[in-house]
């Protein structure tokens, strides 16, 4: 099986999920490609789409927040299966309030993060989703960052998993790999 894991907003291949599922995935047989993406999402989803297209069977995709996001806005482009985690949902009004320098988590760049950015993600954005049954949303309740009943609203008519408790992190992704493999 191939999966294509995709981090969120200015995290990497070194996030914890990442690691996490690269290292599930290579014992478990599985192909994972886990790209740094770049910081503009035009940049990001057009080396996630490249990607898709050189996979030799069609991947499923698997992101967490902004990469929740991507991995919606692919799936519906390719007409995959896609396992989005704690989603951004609509990050181009969401992340306004990023408006500025950033550091990634993992300290490896620095860039200004402009209303370009913003609008890129807008044009990309969906007011609905076509192929609601190729979509598995996880959400746990308590996270922090992203509030989950705008999740819970958009990705109504899709697969979904709420969970109590949590945080922005998805405490219990260890719990769910196989499920996500089984999707």
């Amino acid at each position: 099986m191939q999966f294509i894991y995709i981090h969120g907003f200015n995290s990497s291949s070194l996030s914890h999920k990442a690691q996490v599922f690269m290292q599930w995935c290579d014992a478990n047989g599985h192909n994972c490609i886990c790209h740094d993406l770049p910081h503009r999402p035009a940049n990001a989803i057009s080396l996630l789409s490249e990607s898709i297209m050189a996979c030799e069977e069609q991947p499923k995709l698997v992101g967490s927040s902004l990469g929740g996001f991507y991995t919606t806005v692919l799936a519906e482009k390719f007409s995959l299966k896609g396992v989005a985690i704690n989603p951004a949902v609509h990050p181009g009004l969401r992340l306004r309030a990023a408006l500025g320098p950033q550091t990634s988590w993992h300290g490896d760049y620095e860039y200004e993060f402009t209303q370009e950015h913003l609008d890129e993600l807008i044009a990309m954005d969906m007011h609905s989703i076509t192929q609601p049954d190729n979509i598995l949303m996880m959400q746990e309740r308590e996270d922090e960052t992203l509030d989950w009943t705008e999740a819970v609203a958009f990705y109504r008519e899709c697969h979904q998993l709420v969970f109590r408790g949590g945080h922005h992190g998805f405490s219990r992704f260890d719990d769910v790999l196989e499920l996500i493999e089984r999707f």
